[in-house]
């Protein structure tokens, strides 16, 4: 076993501030990852700033707040937002190896949280498998063209340039959850939605069926891992943590639910401990949406890009 910082240079990245940054599109610029727990952390494609330098790819990168330890491989140059850390290996390492370590990294989230005791401190430091313990299924594993735009995964790209706002108020009635402590909940198979960024915010089952919500709906943390949307297709119990999103005009489905989560997703660097998303102020946010000849939101569009995605046909 060694330390991490034995194996890798560990560096905080930029600290740069998504909102201070220009955002482009591909081929330029570079990618800007956050504190995030999806897409490889990746939360937009900016120009850098003149002083700031591009991380290349290959990469590991860290959050220390946020989704705490939320670990990813960069597969193209990229620059970091505040309180992430890079990892660059000591020695040539493959891919697969890095992956090891990125879930070797993770595991110990247990250890660390976003409010209370966040990671910056002791990272560095944490013990882990050193590379002659690196089990053989993992050695020089070939993974060549996982990422790849030629591998059979086919990644869709999205014009965005004639999206227009959209108030989340205006699309939704937001109702807040209610509060329920560990002690009083009864055991049972309804899920209950908490303020979490994992298990589609599902954090426990129980048999409290007060304050029911329907399934087909968005809900939303306005604490804890502020901006996770998840779509719900089951009746469900929400806490007080959690904004629950009830379609106005227009019918939801899954698809399109889960369309509206990845780009409501998008909007969460706005918020912070210190400015929580909360109903008020989520009734007043704008989303930028696809639309349709009439200027009204695309909801066909929404599904129809949906559904040709890799893996749909499991949704």
């Amino acid at each position: 076993m060694q330390r991490l910082d034995e194996i890798f240079n560990i560096t905080y990245g930029n600290q740069l501030d998504l909102n201070k940054c220009k955002t482009c599109e591909a081929p330029a610029g570079c990618n800007f990852v956050n504190r995030s727990s999806v897409n490889c952390g990746v939360s937009a494609r900016v120009m850098p700033p003149t002083k700031a330098t591009c991380y290349p790819a290959g990469c590991i990168t860290s959050a220390m707040g946020g989704s705490v330890l939320s670990s990813f491989v960069q597969q193209e140059p990229f620059v970091t937002g505040q309180n992430v850390k890079v990892l660059i290996p000591k020695g040539d390492m493959a891919l697969s190896e890095k992956l090891y370590y990125c879930a070797c990294i993770e595991a110990n989230r247990f250890r660390f949280s976003t409010f209370g005791r966040e990671a910056n401190a002791s990272f560095d430091s944490l013990i882990v498998p050193s590379r002659d313990e690196i089990p053989d299924q993992y050695l020089g594993k070939d993974t060549a063209g996982f990422f790849s735009s030629k591998s059979a995964f086919h990644r869709q790209t999205l014009d965005t340039t004639q999206w227009q706002l959209f108030l989340i108020g205006q699309l939704f009635t937001i109702k807040k959850g209610k509060r329920l402590t560990k002690a009083n909940m009864a055991e049972g198979d309804i899920p209950f939605i908490g303020a979490s960024d994992s298990n589609n915010g599902q954090t426990a089952l129980i048999g409290n069926d007060k304050n029911l919500h329907p399934g087909n709906l968005i809900t939303v943390n306005y604490n804890g891992s502020i901006g996770e949307a998840f779509y719900q297709p089951r009746p469900f119990v929400a806490s007080d943590d959690v904004n629950i999103l009830y379609p106005k005009k227009f019918r939801l489905n899954k698809y399109v639910g889960l369309f509206l989560c990845a780009v409501i997703q998008n909007e969460k660097y706005r918020f912070s401990y210190g400015r929580k998303w909360h109903k008020d102020l989520m009734e007043r946010s704008s989303i930028r949406l696809p639309v349709d000849a009439n200027g009204n939101p695309d909801w066909k569009y929404m599904e129809r890009y949906m559904k040709g995605m890799p893996f749909s046909s499991n949704l």
